[in-house]
């Protein structure tokens, strides 16, 4: 049922996901790569696992090309090459792989898909990470409440290191 412009009755929307904002926008530069959509990309660590989810990116799809002729039938299609970008050992380690790695993609495809993965040795850009936030000081009765704690702990080494800890514990206000 329509709501009409002087309704009382706000509209009220779910917020939309990012995905389904982002989506629209990415699928032109996904086509234009060969890939029909992008959830081979976003699913990526998924389908190769943990191994190589970090160090190995797909690039394109290189489908062969199709006469006129050919079939729109998947089962005939013939399979895409797919060029991935990875560091030298690690393309060392999924050129052994490779077989297995496929048969996960044309799992994930639900059909074969994929027949040969080209490997281009290039750096691939990792994540920035994030440097851990320097914790808050502790207060006063914080820091002797932890020091009355370890008090009883006889290695200085120990005691010291256990103080770090219980610092870092207590800023974060895990201790509860």
């Amino acid at each position: 049922m329509k709501q009409r412009a002087g309704s009382k009755k706000a509209l009220r929307r779910r917020p939309a996901q990012l995905g389904d904002l982002i989506g629209p926008a990415i699928k032109p530069a996904c086509r234009k790569r060969g890939f029909a959509s992008v959830d081979i990309l976003a699913l990526w660590p998924e389908i190769v696992g943990a191994r190589y989810a970090d160090r190995v990116r797909p690039i394109r799809l290189i489908w062969p090309r199709q006469s006129s002729q050919d079939s729109l039938n998947p089962s005939e299609t013939p399979s895409a090459t797919l060029l991935v970008h990875t560091d030298g050992p690690t393309a060392l380690l999924l050129s052994h792989e490779t077989s297995a790695i496929i048969s996960r993609i044309n799992t994930f495809f639900g059909w074969a898909a994929i027949g040969r993965i080209k490997i281009i040795q290039k750096p691939v850009p990792q994540k920035p990470v994030r440097p851990a936030a320097d914790p808050r000081p502790l207060t006063e009765a914080e820091e002797r409440r932890l020091d009355d704690q370890l008090g009883t702990v006889e290695n200085d080494r120990l005691r010291q290191a256990l103080k770090k800890l219980g610092t870092l514990v207590i800023a974060r206000g895990e201790d509860a």
